[in-house]
């Protein structure tokens, strides 16, 4: 799934099914404004110390590992800095039937994540303050995820286009030599597509493609999900207990041979 304007959801009305997404998505609801948040945030955001981890959910399909990466963090008890793109919305809704809405976000994240978010240190960024903390180098973060990247955000990124607030924060992430990791959804791959990625590589972002692996003994969609978040936690350095780790015994993680 991209981004890129003139796609079937951008083509159809606003008496289509993609209008009809956009208004439950939130899109309307203060996303376009420069400073899409609600008022006394800002406050809360730049504490004395807080380096959070940012997280760009674009438009791709595969929303769930953005969900699990999330959980992770908060559960690390690290803070995060969250940006949703507006393609990102309308898959988030499409996937899950949950809204995210810049005046709701709190509550709309609380919905997405099926968790109470009382004591966790998120904050959120709309995708067209460009004004905003991630924008700047001289805002202290420790880097950032992009998860799910859709083609059209890894393009953007390759080139330093930042045409939105997601794009800025990687483009500002690389630029400080932050950690970057960039999760493409997308098969196959265009040669165009392929440059990018490589394009990311060089200027020293870590390409992590949506591939779960099966050595784990997944037995459902979910523990497919997690074992990707795992894997994505690990790059970080964060401590995370997602996934079956290799052992190095053949067969370790089918039913009845998991080791204790």
């Amino acid at each position: 799934m991209s981004e890129r304007e003139g796609s079937p959801r951008e083509r159809a009305g606003p008496t289509g099914r993609a209008g009809s997404l956009r208004e439950r998505a939130g899109r309307t609801e203060g996303e376009n404004s420069p400073r899409g948040r609600a008022d006394g945030e800002s406050s809360e955001r730049v504490g004395a110390g807080r380096r959070p981890w940012v997280i760009g959910v674009s438009g791709a399909s595969g929303t769930p590992y953005a969900r699990a990466v999330l959980a992770g963090l908060i559960d690390a008890g690290l803070p995060v800095d969250l940006i949703v793109s507006r393609a990102a919305r309308l898959t988030i809704l499409d996937e899950t039937g949950s809204p995210f809405r810049d005046t709701h976000w709190r509550e709309d994240l609380a919905a997405w994540l099926d968790r109470d978010l009382a004591g966790a240190d998120v904050a959120h960024w709309g995708p067209a303050d460009l004004a905003a903390g991630p924008s700047s180098g001289s805002y202290p973060t420790r880097g950032m995820v992009v998860v799910p990247a859709s083609t059209a955000a890894v393009a953007g990124i390759a080139i330093g286009l930042s045409k939105d607030l997601l794009q800025r924060a990687a483009d500002v992430t690389l630029k400080e030599h932050r950690p970057l990791v960039v999760v493409p959804r997308e098969t196959p791959y265009t040669r165009a597509t392929l440059q990018h990625l490589l394009a990311l590589h060089d200027a020293g972002a870590t390409v992590l493609p949506a591939s779960p692996a099966f050595y784990a003994g997944a037995q459902s969609v979910q523990q497919l999900v997690d074992f990707l978040a795992g894997k994505i936690l690990d790059v970080l350095d964060v401590e995370h207990d997602l996934i079956l780790r290799w052992s190095g015994t053949l067969g370790n993680a089918l039913p009845g041979r998991r080791e204790r």
